[in-house]
């Protein structure tokens, strides 16, 4: 076993543990003078490939969001019902890949499965180009392989859970706001890029959509195998992963996650199809959906960043307040067939759901700093709770991504049963102000403890 030691201020050497594989036995980023000497240099550099890495896996997540918009170009005939399930699929199989990919981070070490993570989008890449290309083969194979993008979605918690152990408490809100936004980013990206790639030399390919992802899957991989670590302290028993579970802050923040997440990727999943449906503008679809996703994605450090300042739960519930309205002038806007006040009130939502992505995730990790204070703060036992709390990430992720599942399938419901989205918009009305009030009893009312600790 081999050590790497760097030369410090006058306290001394700083021992890192370096094995075999690229682990990092030793890593204390509480330790001002740790931080200051290798850590952040260390904890920055891997954050930079796990936002690339992340990127790639949301990019691929979110094709079908965009690729739908062309499939009746290129041959298929599917109604709107059709179209929004094959863009909400990928999102429910994403959810449920959330929460094997947590405990990937501790069993295999997350520079390790930020490769193998990596180099599995090729497979829904390679699927789509072929599957958008022969209609023969019917909706349900289209549908099979639409869900294999879900395997881009799994991206987000295994990464999410590996940063939060290189940054100190104070830092984590922004930082895991870089990384997340790095990924959602993503969804902006390739609602950007494909409609422009797809004609590419005139004529439509629509294939190009899954090839032009394929090297840059292998790209990511590669730049984690040269460039990120694993870190010991991650790789813990799961034990501490499942002990989350039995935290009602666990659920509760499941819960808010559904609000602010959930919208964020459900809304952009099916944005482009409901610009196109509801008011018959693919053009609008394909050249200015990317827009909402991309405000989304630039909001979500801003919210971790005023989180840290202010506070995730009254910051959350800002963000709540945001999206009811966004969500009335939506309806509104529908019912009064105005286009201009539609588009606006999704950006408001984009924007909302932003801040509210990143100060949710900035709530958990302290939440569970103060459970470890409660119970002694011994060193201990605050490193089980930072276990704990990388394990919260993962799950909190994955359930919140159902909402990214739920959005386009309560739009679906809504268009076949009642002929258009209003009822819809409604429910989400009242699910933000639901999910307001309970923010505010469980982590502001005063007088409570967490209020007390500023979460």
């Amino acid at each position: 076993m081999t050590s790497t030691v760097v030369e410090t201020e006058p306290t001394g050497e700083i021992d890192l543990q370096r094995r075999p594989g690229r682990w990092i036995g030793h890593w204390d980023p509480e330790d001002q003078g740790f931080w200051r000497t290798v850590g952040r240099s260390i904890a920055r550099r891997n954050l930079v490939y796990s936002i690339f890495a992340e990127h790639i896996g949301f990019s691929v997540w979110l094709l079908w969001s965009i690729v739908v918009v062309r499939l009746d170009d290129v041959g298929w005939q599917l109604s709107t019902s059709q179209a929004l399930w094959l863009t909400a699929v990928p999102s429910g199989v994403g959810a449920l890949l959330r929460l094997p990919y947590t405990f990937a981070v501790p069993i295999f070490g997350g520079r390790n499965w930020t490769i193998v993570s990596a180099l599995l989008l090729v497979l829904p890449c390679l699927g789509l180009a072929w599957a958008v290309e022969n209609p023969e083969i019917g909706y349900v194979p289209l549908l099979l392989i639409a869900a294999t993008a879900g395997l881009g979605g799994g991206n987000f918690a295994s990464s999410m859970a590996n940063i939060s152990f290189f940054y100190p408490e104070r830092e984590k809100g922004w930082a895991l706001g870089l990384n997340a936004a790095g990924g959602n980013i993503g969804v902006a990206v390739v609602q950007f890029l494909v409609p422009q790639v797809v004609v590419l030399g005139g004529g439509l390919a629509l294939s190009r959509a899954g090839l032009m992802y394929v090297p840059l899957a292998v790209a990511a991989a590669v730049c984690a195998y040269l460039f990120m670590d694993n870190l010991a302290e991650a790789k813990a028993d799961v034990k501490p992963v499942l002990s989350s579970l039995r935290h009602a802050d666990t659920w509760i923040m499941s819960l808010l996650y559904i609000g602010t997440f959930g919208s964020f990727i459900g809304y952009s999943a099916a944005f482009p199809t409901l610009l196109n449906s509801v008011f018959g503008r693919p053009d609008i679809a394909l050249s200015w959906a990317f827009i909402g996703a991309g405000i989304g994605s630039f909001f979500r450090p801003l919210g971790g960043r005023l989180a840290d300042r202010m506070g995730g739960a009254r910051v959350t519930i800002g963000s709540f307040v945001l999206m009811a309205v966004g969500a009335y002038g939506a309806l509104w806007s529908v019912q009064e067939r105005s286009l201009g006040v539609f588009f606006a009130a999704f950006m408001l939502l984009f924007v909302a759901t932003g801040i509210g992505n990143g100060s949710t995730y900035r709530m958990i990790s302290k939440i569970f700093r103060v459970k470890g204070e409660d119970l002694g703060g011994s060193p201990e036992t605050m490193l089980s709770m930072r276990r704990q709390a990388a394990g919260a990430l993962g799950i909190i992720s994955s359930v919140g991504a159902f909402g990214g599942f739920l959005v386009p399938i309560c739009y679906a419901w809504a268009k076949s049963t009642y002929g258009g989205i209003q009822p819809a918009l409604r429910f989400y009305v009242g699910f933000f102000l639901v999910l307001l009030v309970v923010t505010w009893v469980a982590y502001v009312r005063p007088g409570s403890r967490m209020a007390r600790a500023g979460v």
